[in-house]
């Protein structure tokens, strides 16, 4: 029997397309402005702390390849009621994550690494649960590689620390992070 589908093969043009064109200049025209800040925001954190321009661009461009890729298979209806369930419990952790991330900043002395650290973990898994076998393999290495930057523990004690200018990139990041929040994106 010939597995040949055009909706198939369609589906993975505009996945292809889309992976590259995912860039911080063309995430502007599939995200809001204020996702955009964050982003931009977690792109100058990044590259403050690995000292790499190159390192920063390849996290914030899988992360917005990944999320694009999920929009996609959102959209086309591709994923099934289980990776739906999936998906939601990663945006209800994701909401939580982000609470979290918020509260440690405005109240003194609560920041815990290993608290936030797990919570991106946790998020990391059930994205991979959710794309299931949606996704390439080297999509799951994306989605491995930014959690695993956004969970590194030294990251996040320098993003937390009181140094300059971790906290004016860490206040700009929770800054959009509430108002997400506050119009439920997340």
């Amino acid at each position: 029997m010939d597995t040949f589908s055009t909706k198939s093969l369609a589906l993975q043009a505009q996945k292809k397309l889309l992976s590259k064109m995912a860039s911080r200049a063309v995430a502007a025209a599939f995200i809001d402005d204020t996702s955009s800040e964050v982003l931009d925001e977690l792109y100058r954190a990044t590259k403050e702390f690995t000292r790499s321009r190159k390192e920063a661009q390849k996290v914030v461009k899988n992360l917005v390849k990944v999320a694009v890729k999920l929009g996609v298979l959102l959209r086309s209806g591709q994923l099934g009621g289980e990776e739906l369930a999936w998906l939601q419990r990663f945006r209800q952790q994701a909401r939580r994550l982000a609470m979290t991330a918020v509260s440690f900043h405005q109240v003194d002395f609560t920041f815990d690494r290993r608290v936030l650290a797990a919570a991106l973990l946790e998020c990391r898994d059930l994205l991979h649960q959710a794309a299931g076998a949606h996704l390439t393999a080297k999509s799951h290495g994306r989605i491995n590689h930014v959690f695993g930057h956004l969970a590194d523990c030294d990251f996040l004690a320098a993003l937390y620390s009181p140094a300059e200018p971790y906290r004016s990139h860490l206040r700009r990041i929770c800054e959009g992070l509430t108002r997400l929040l506050d119009e439920e994106s997340i």
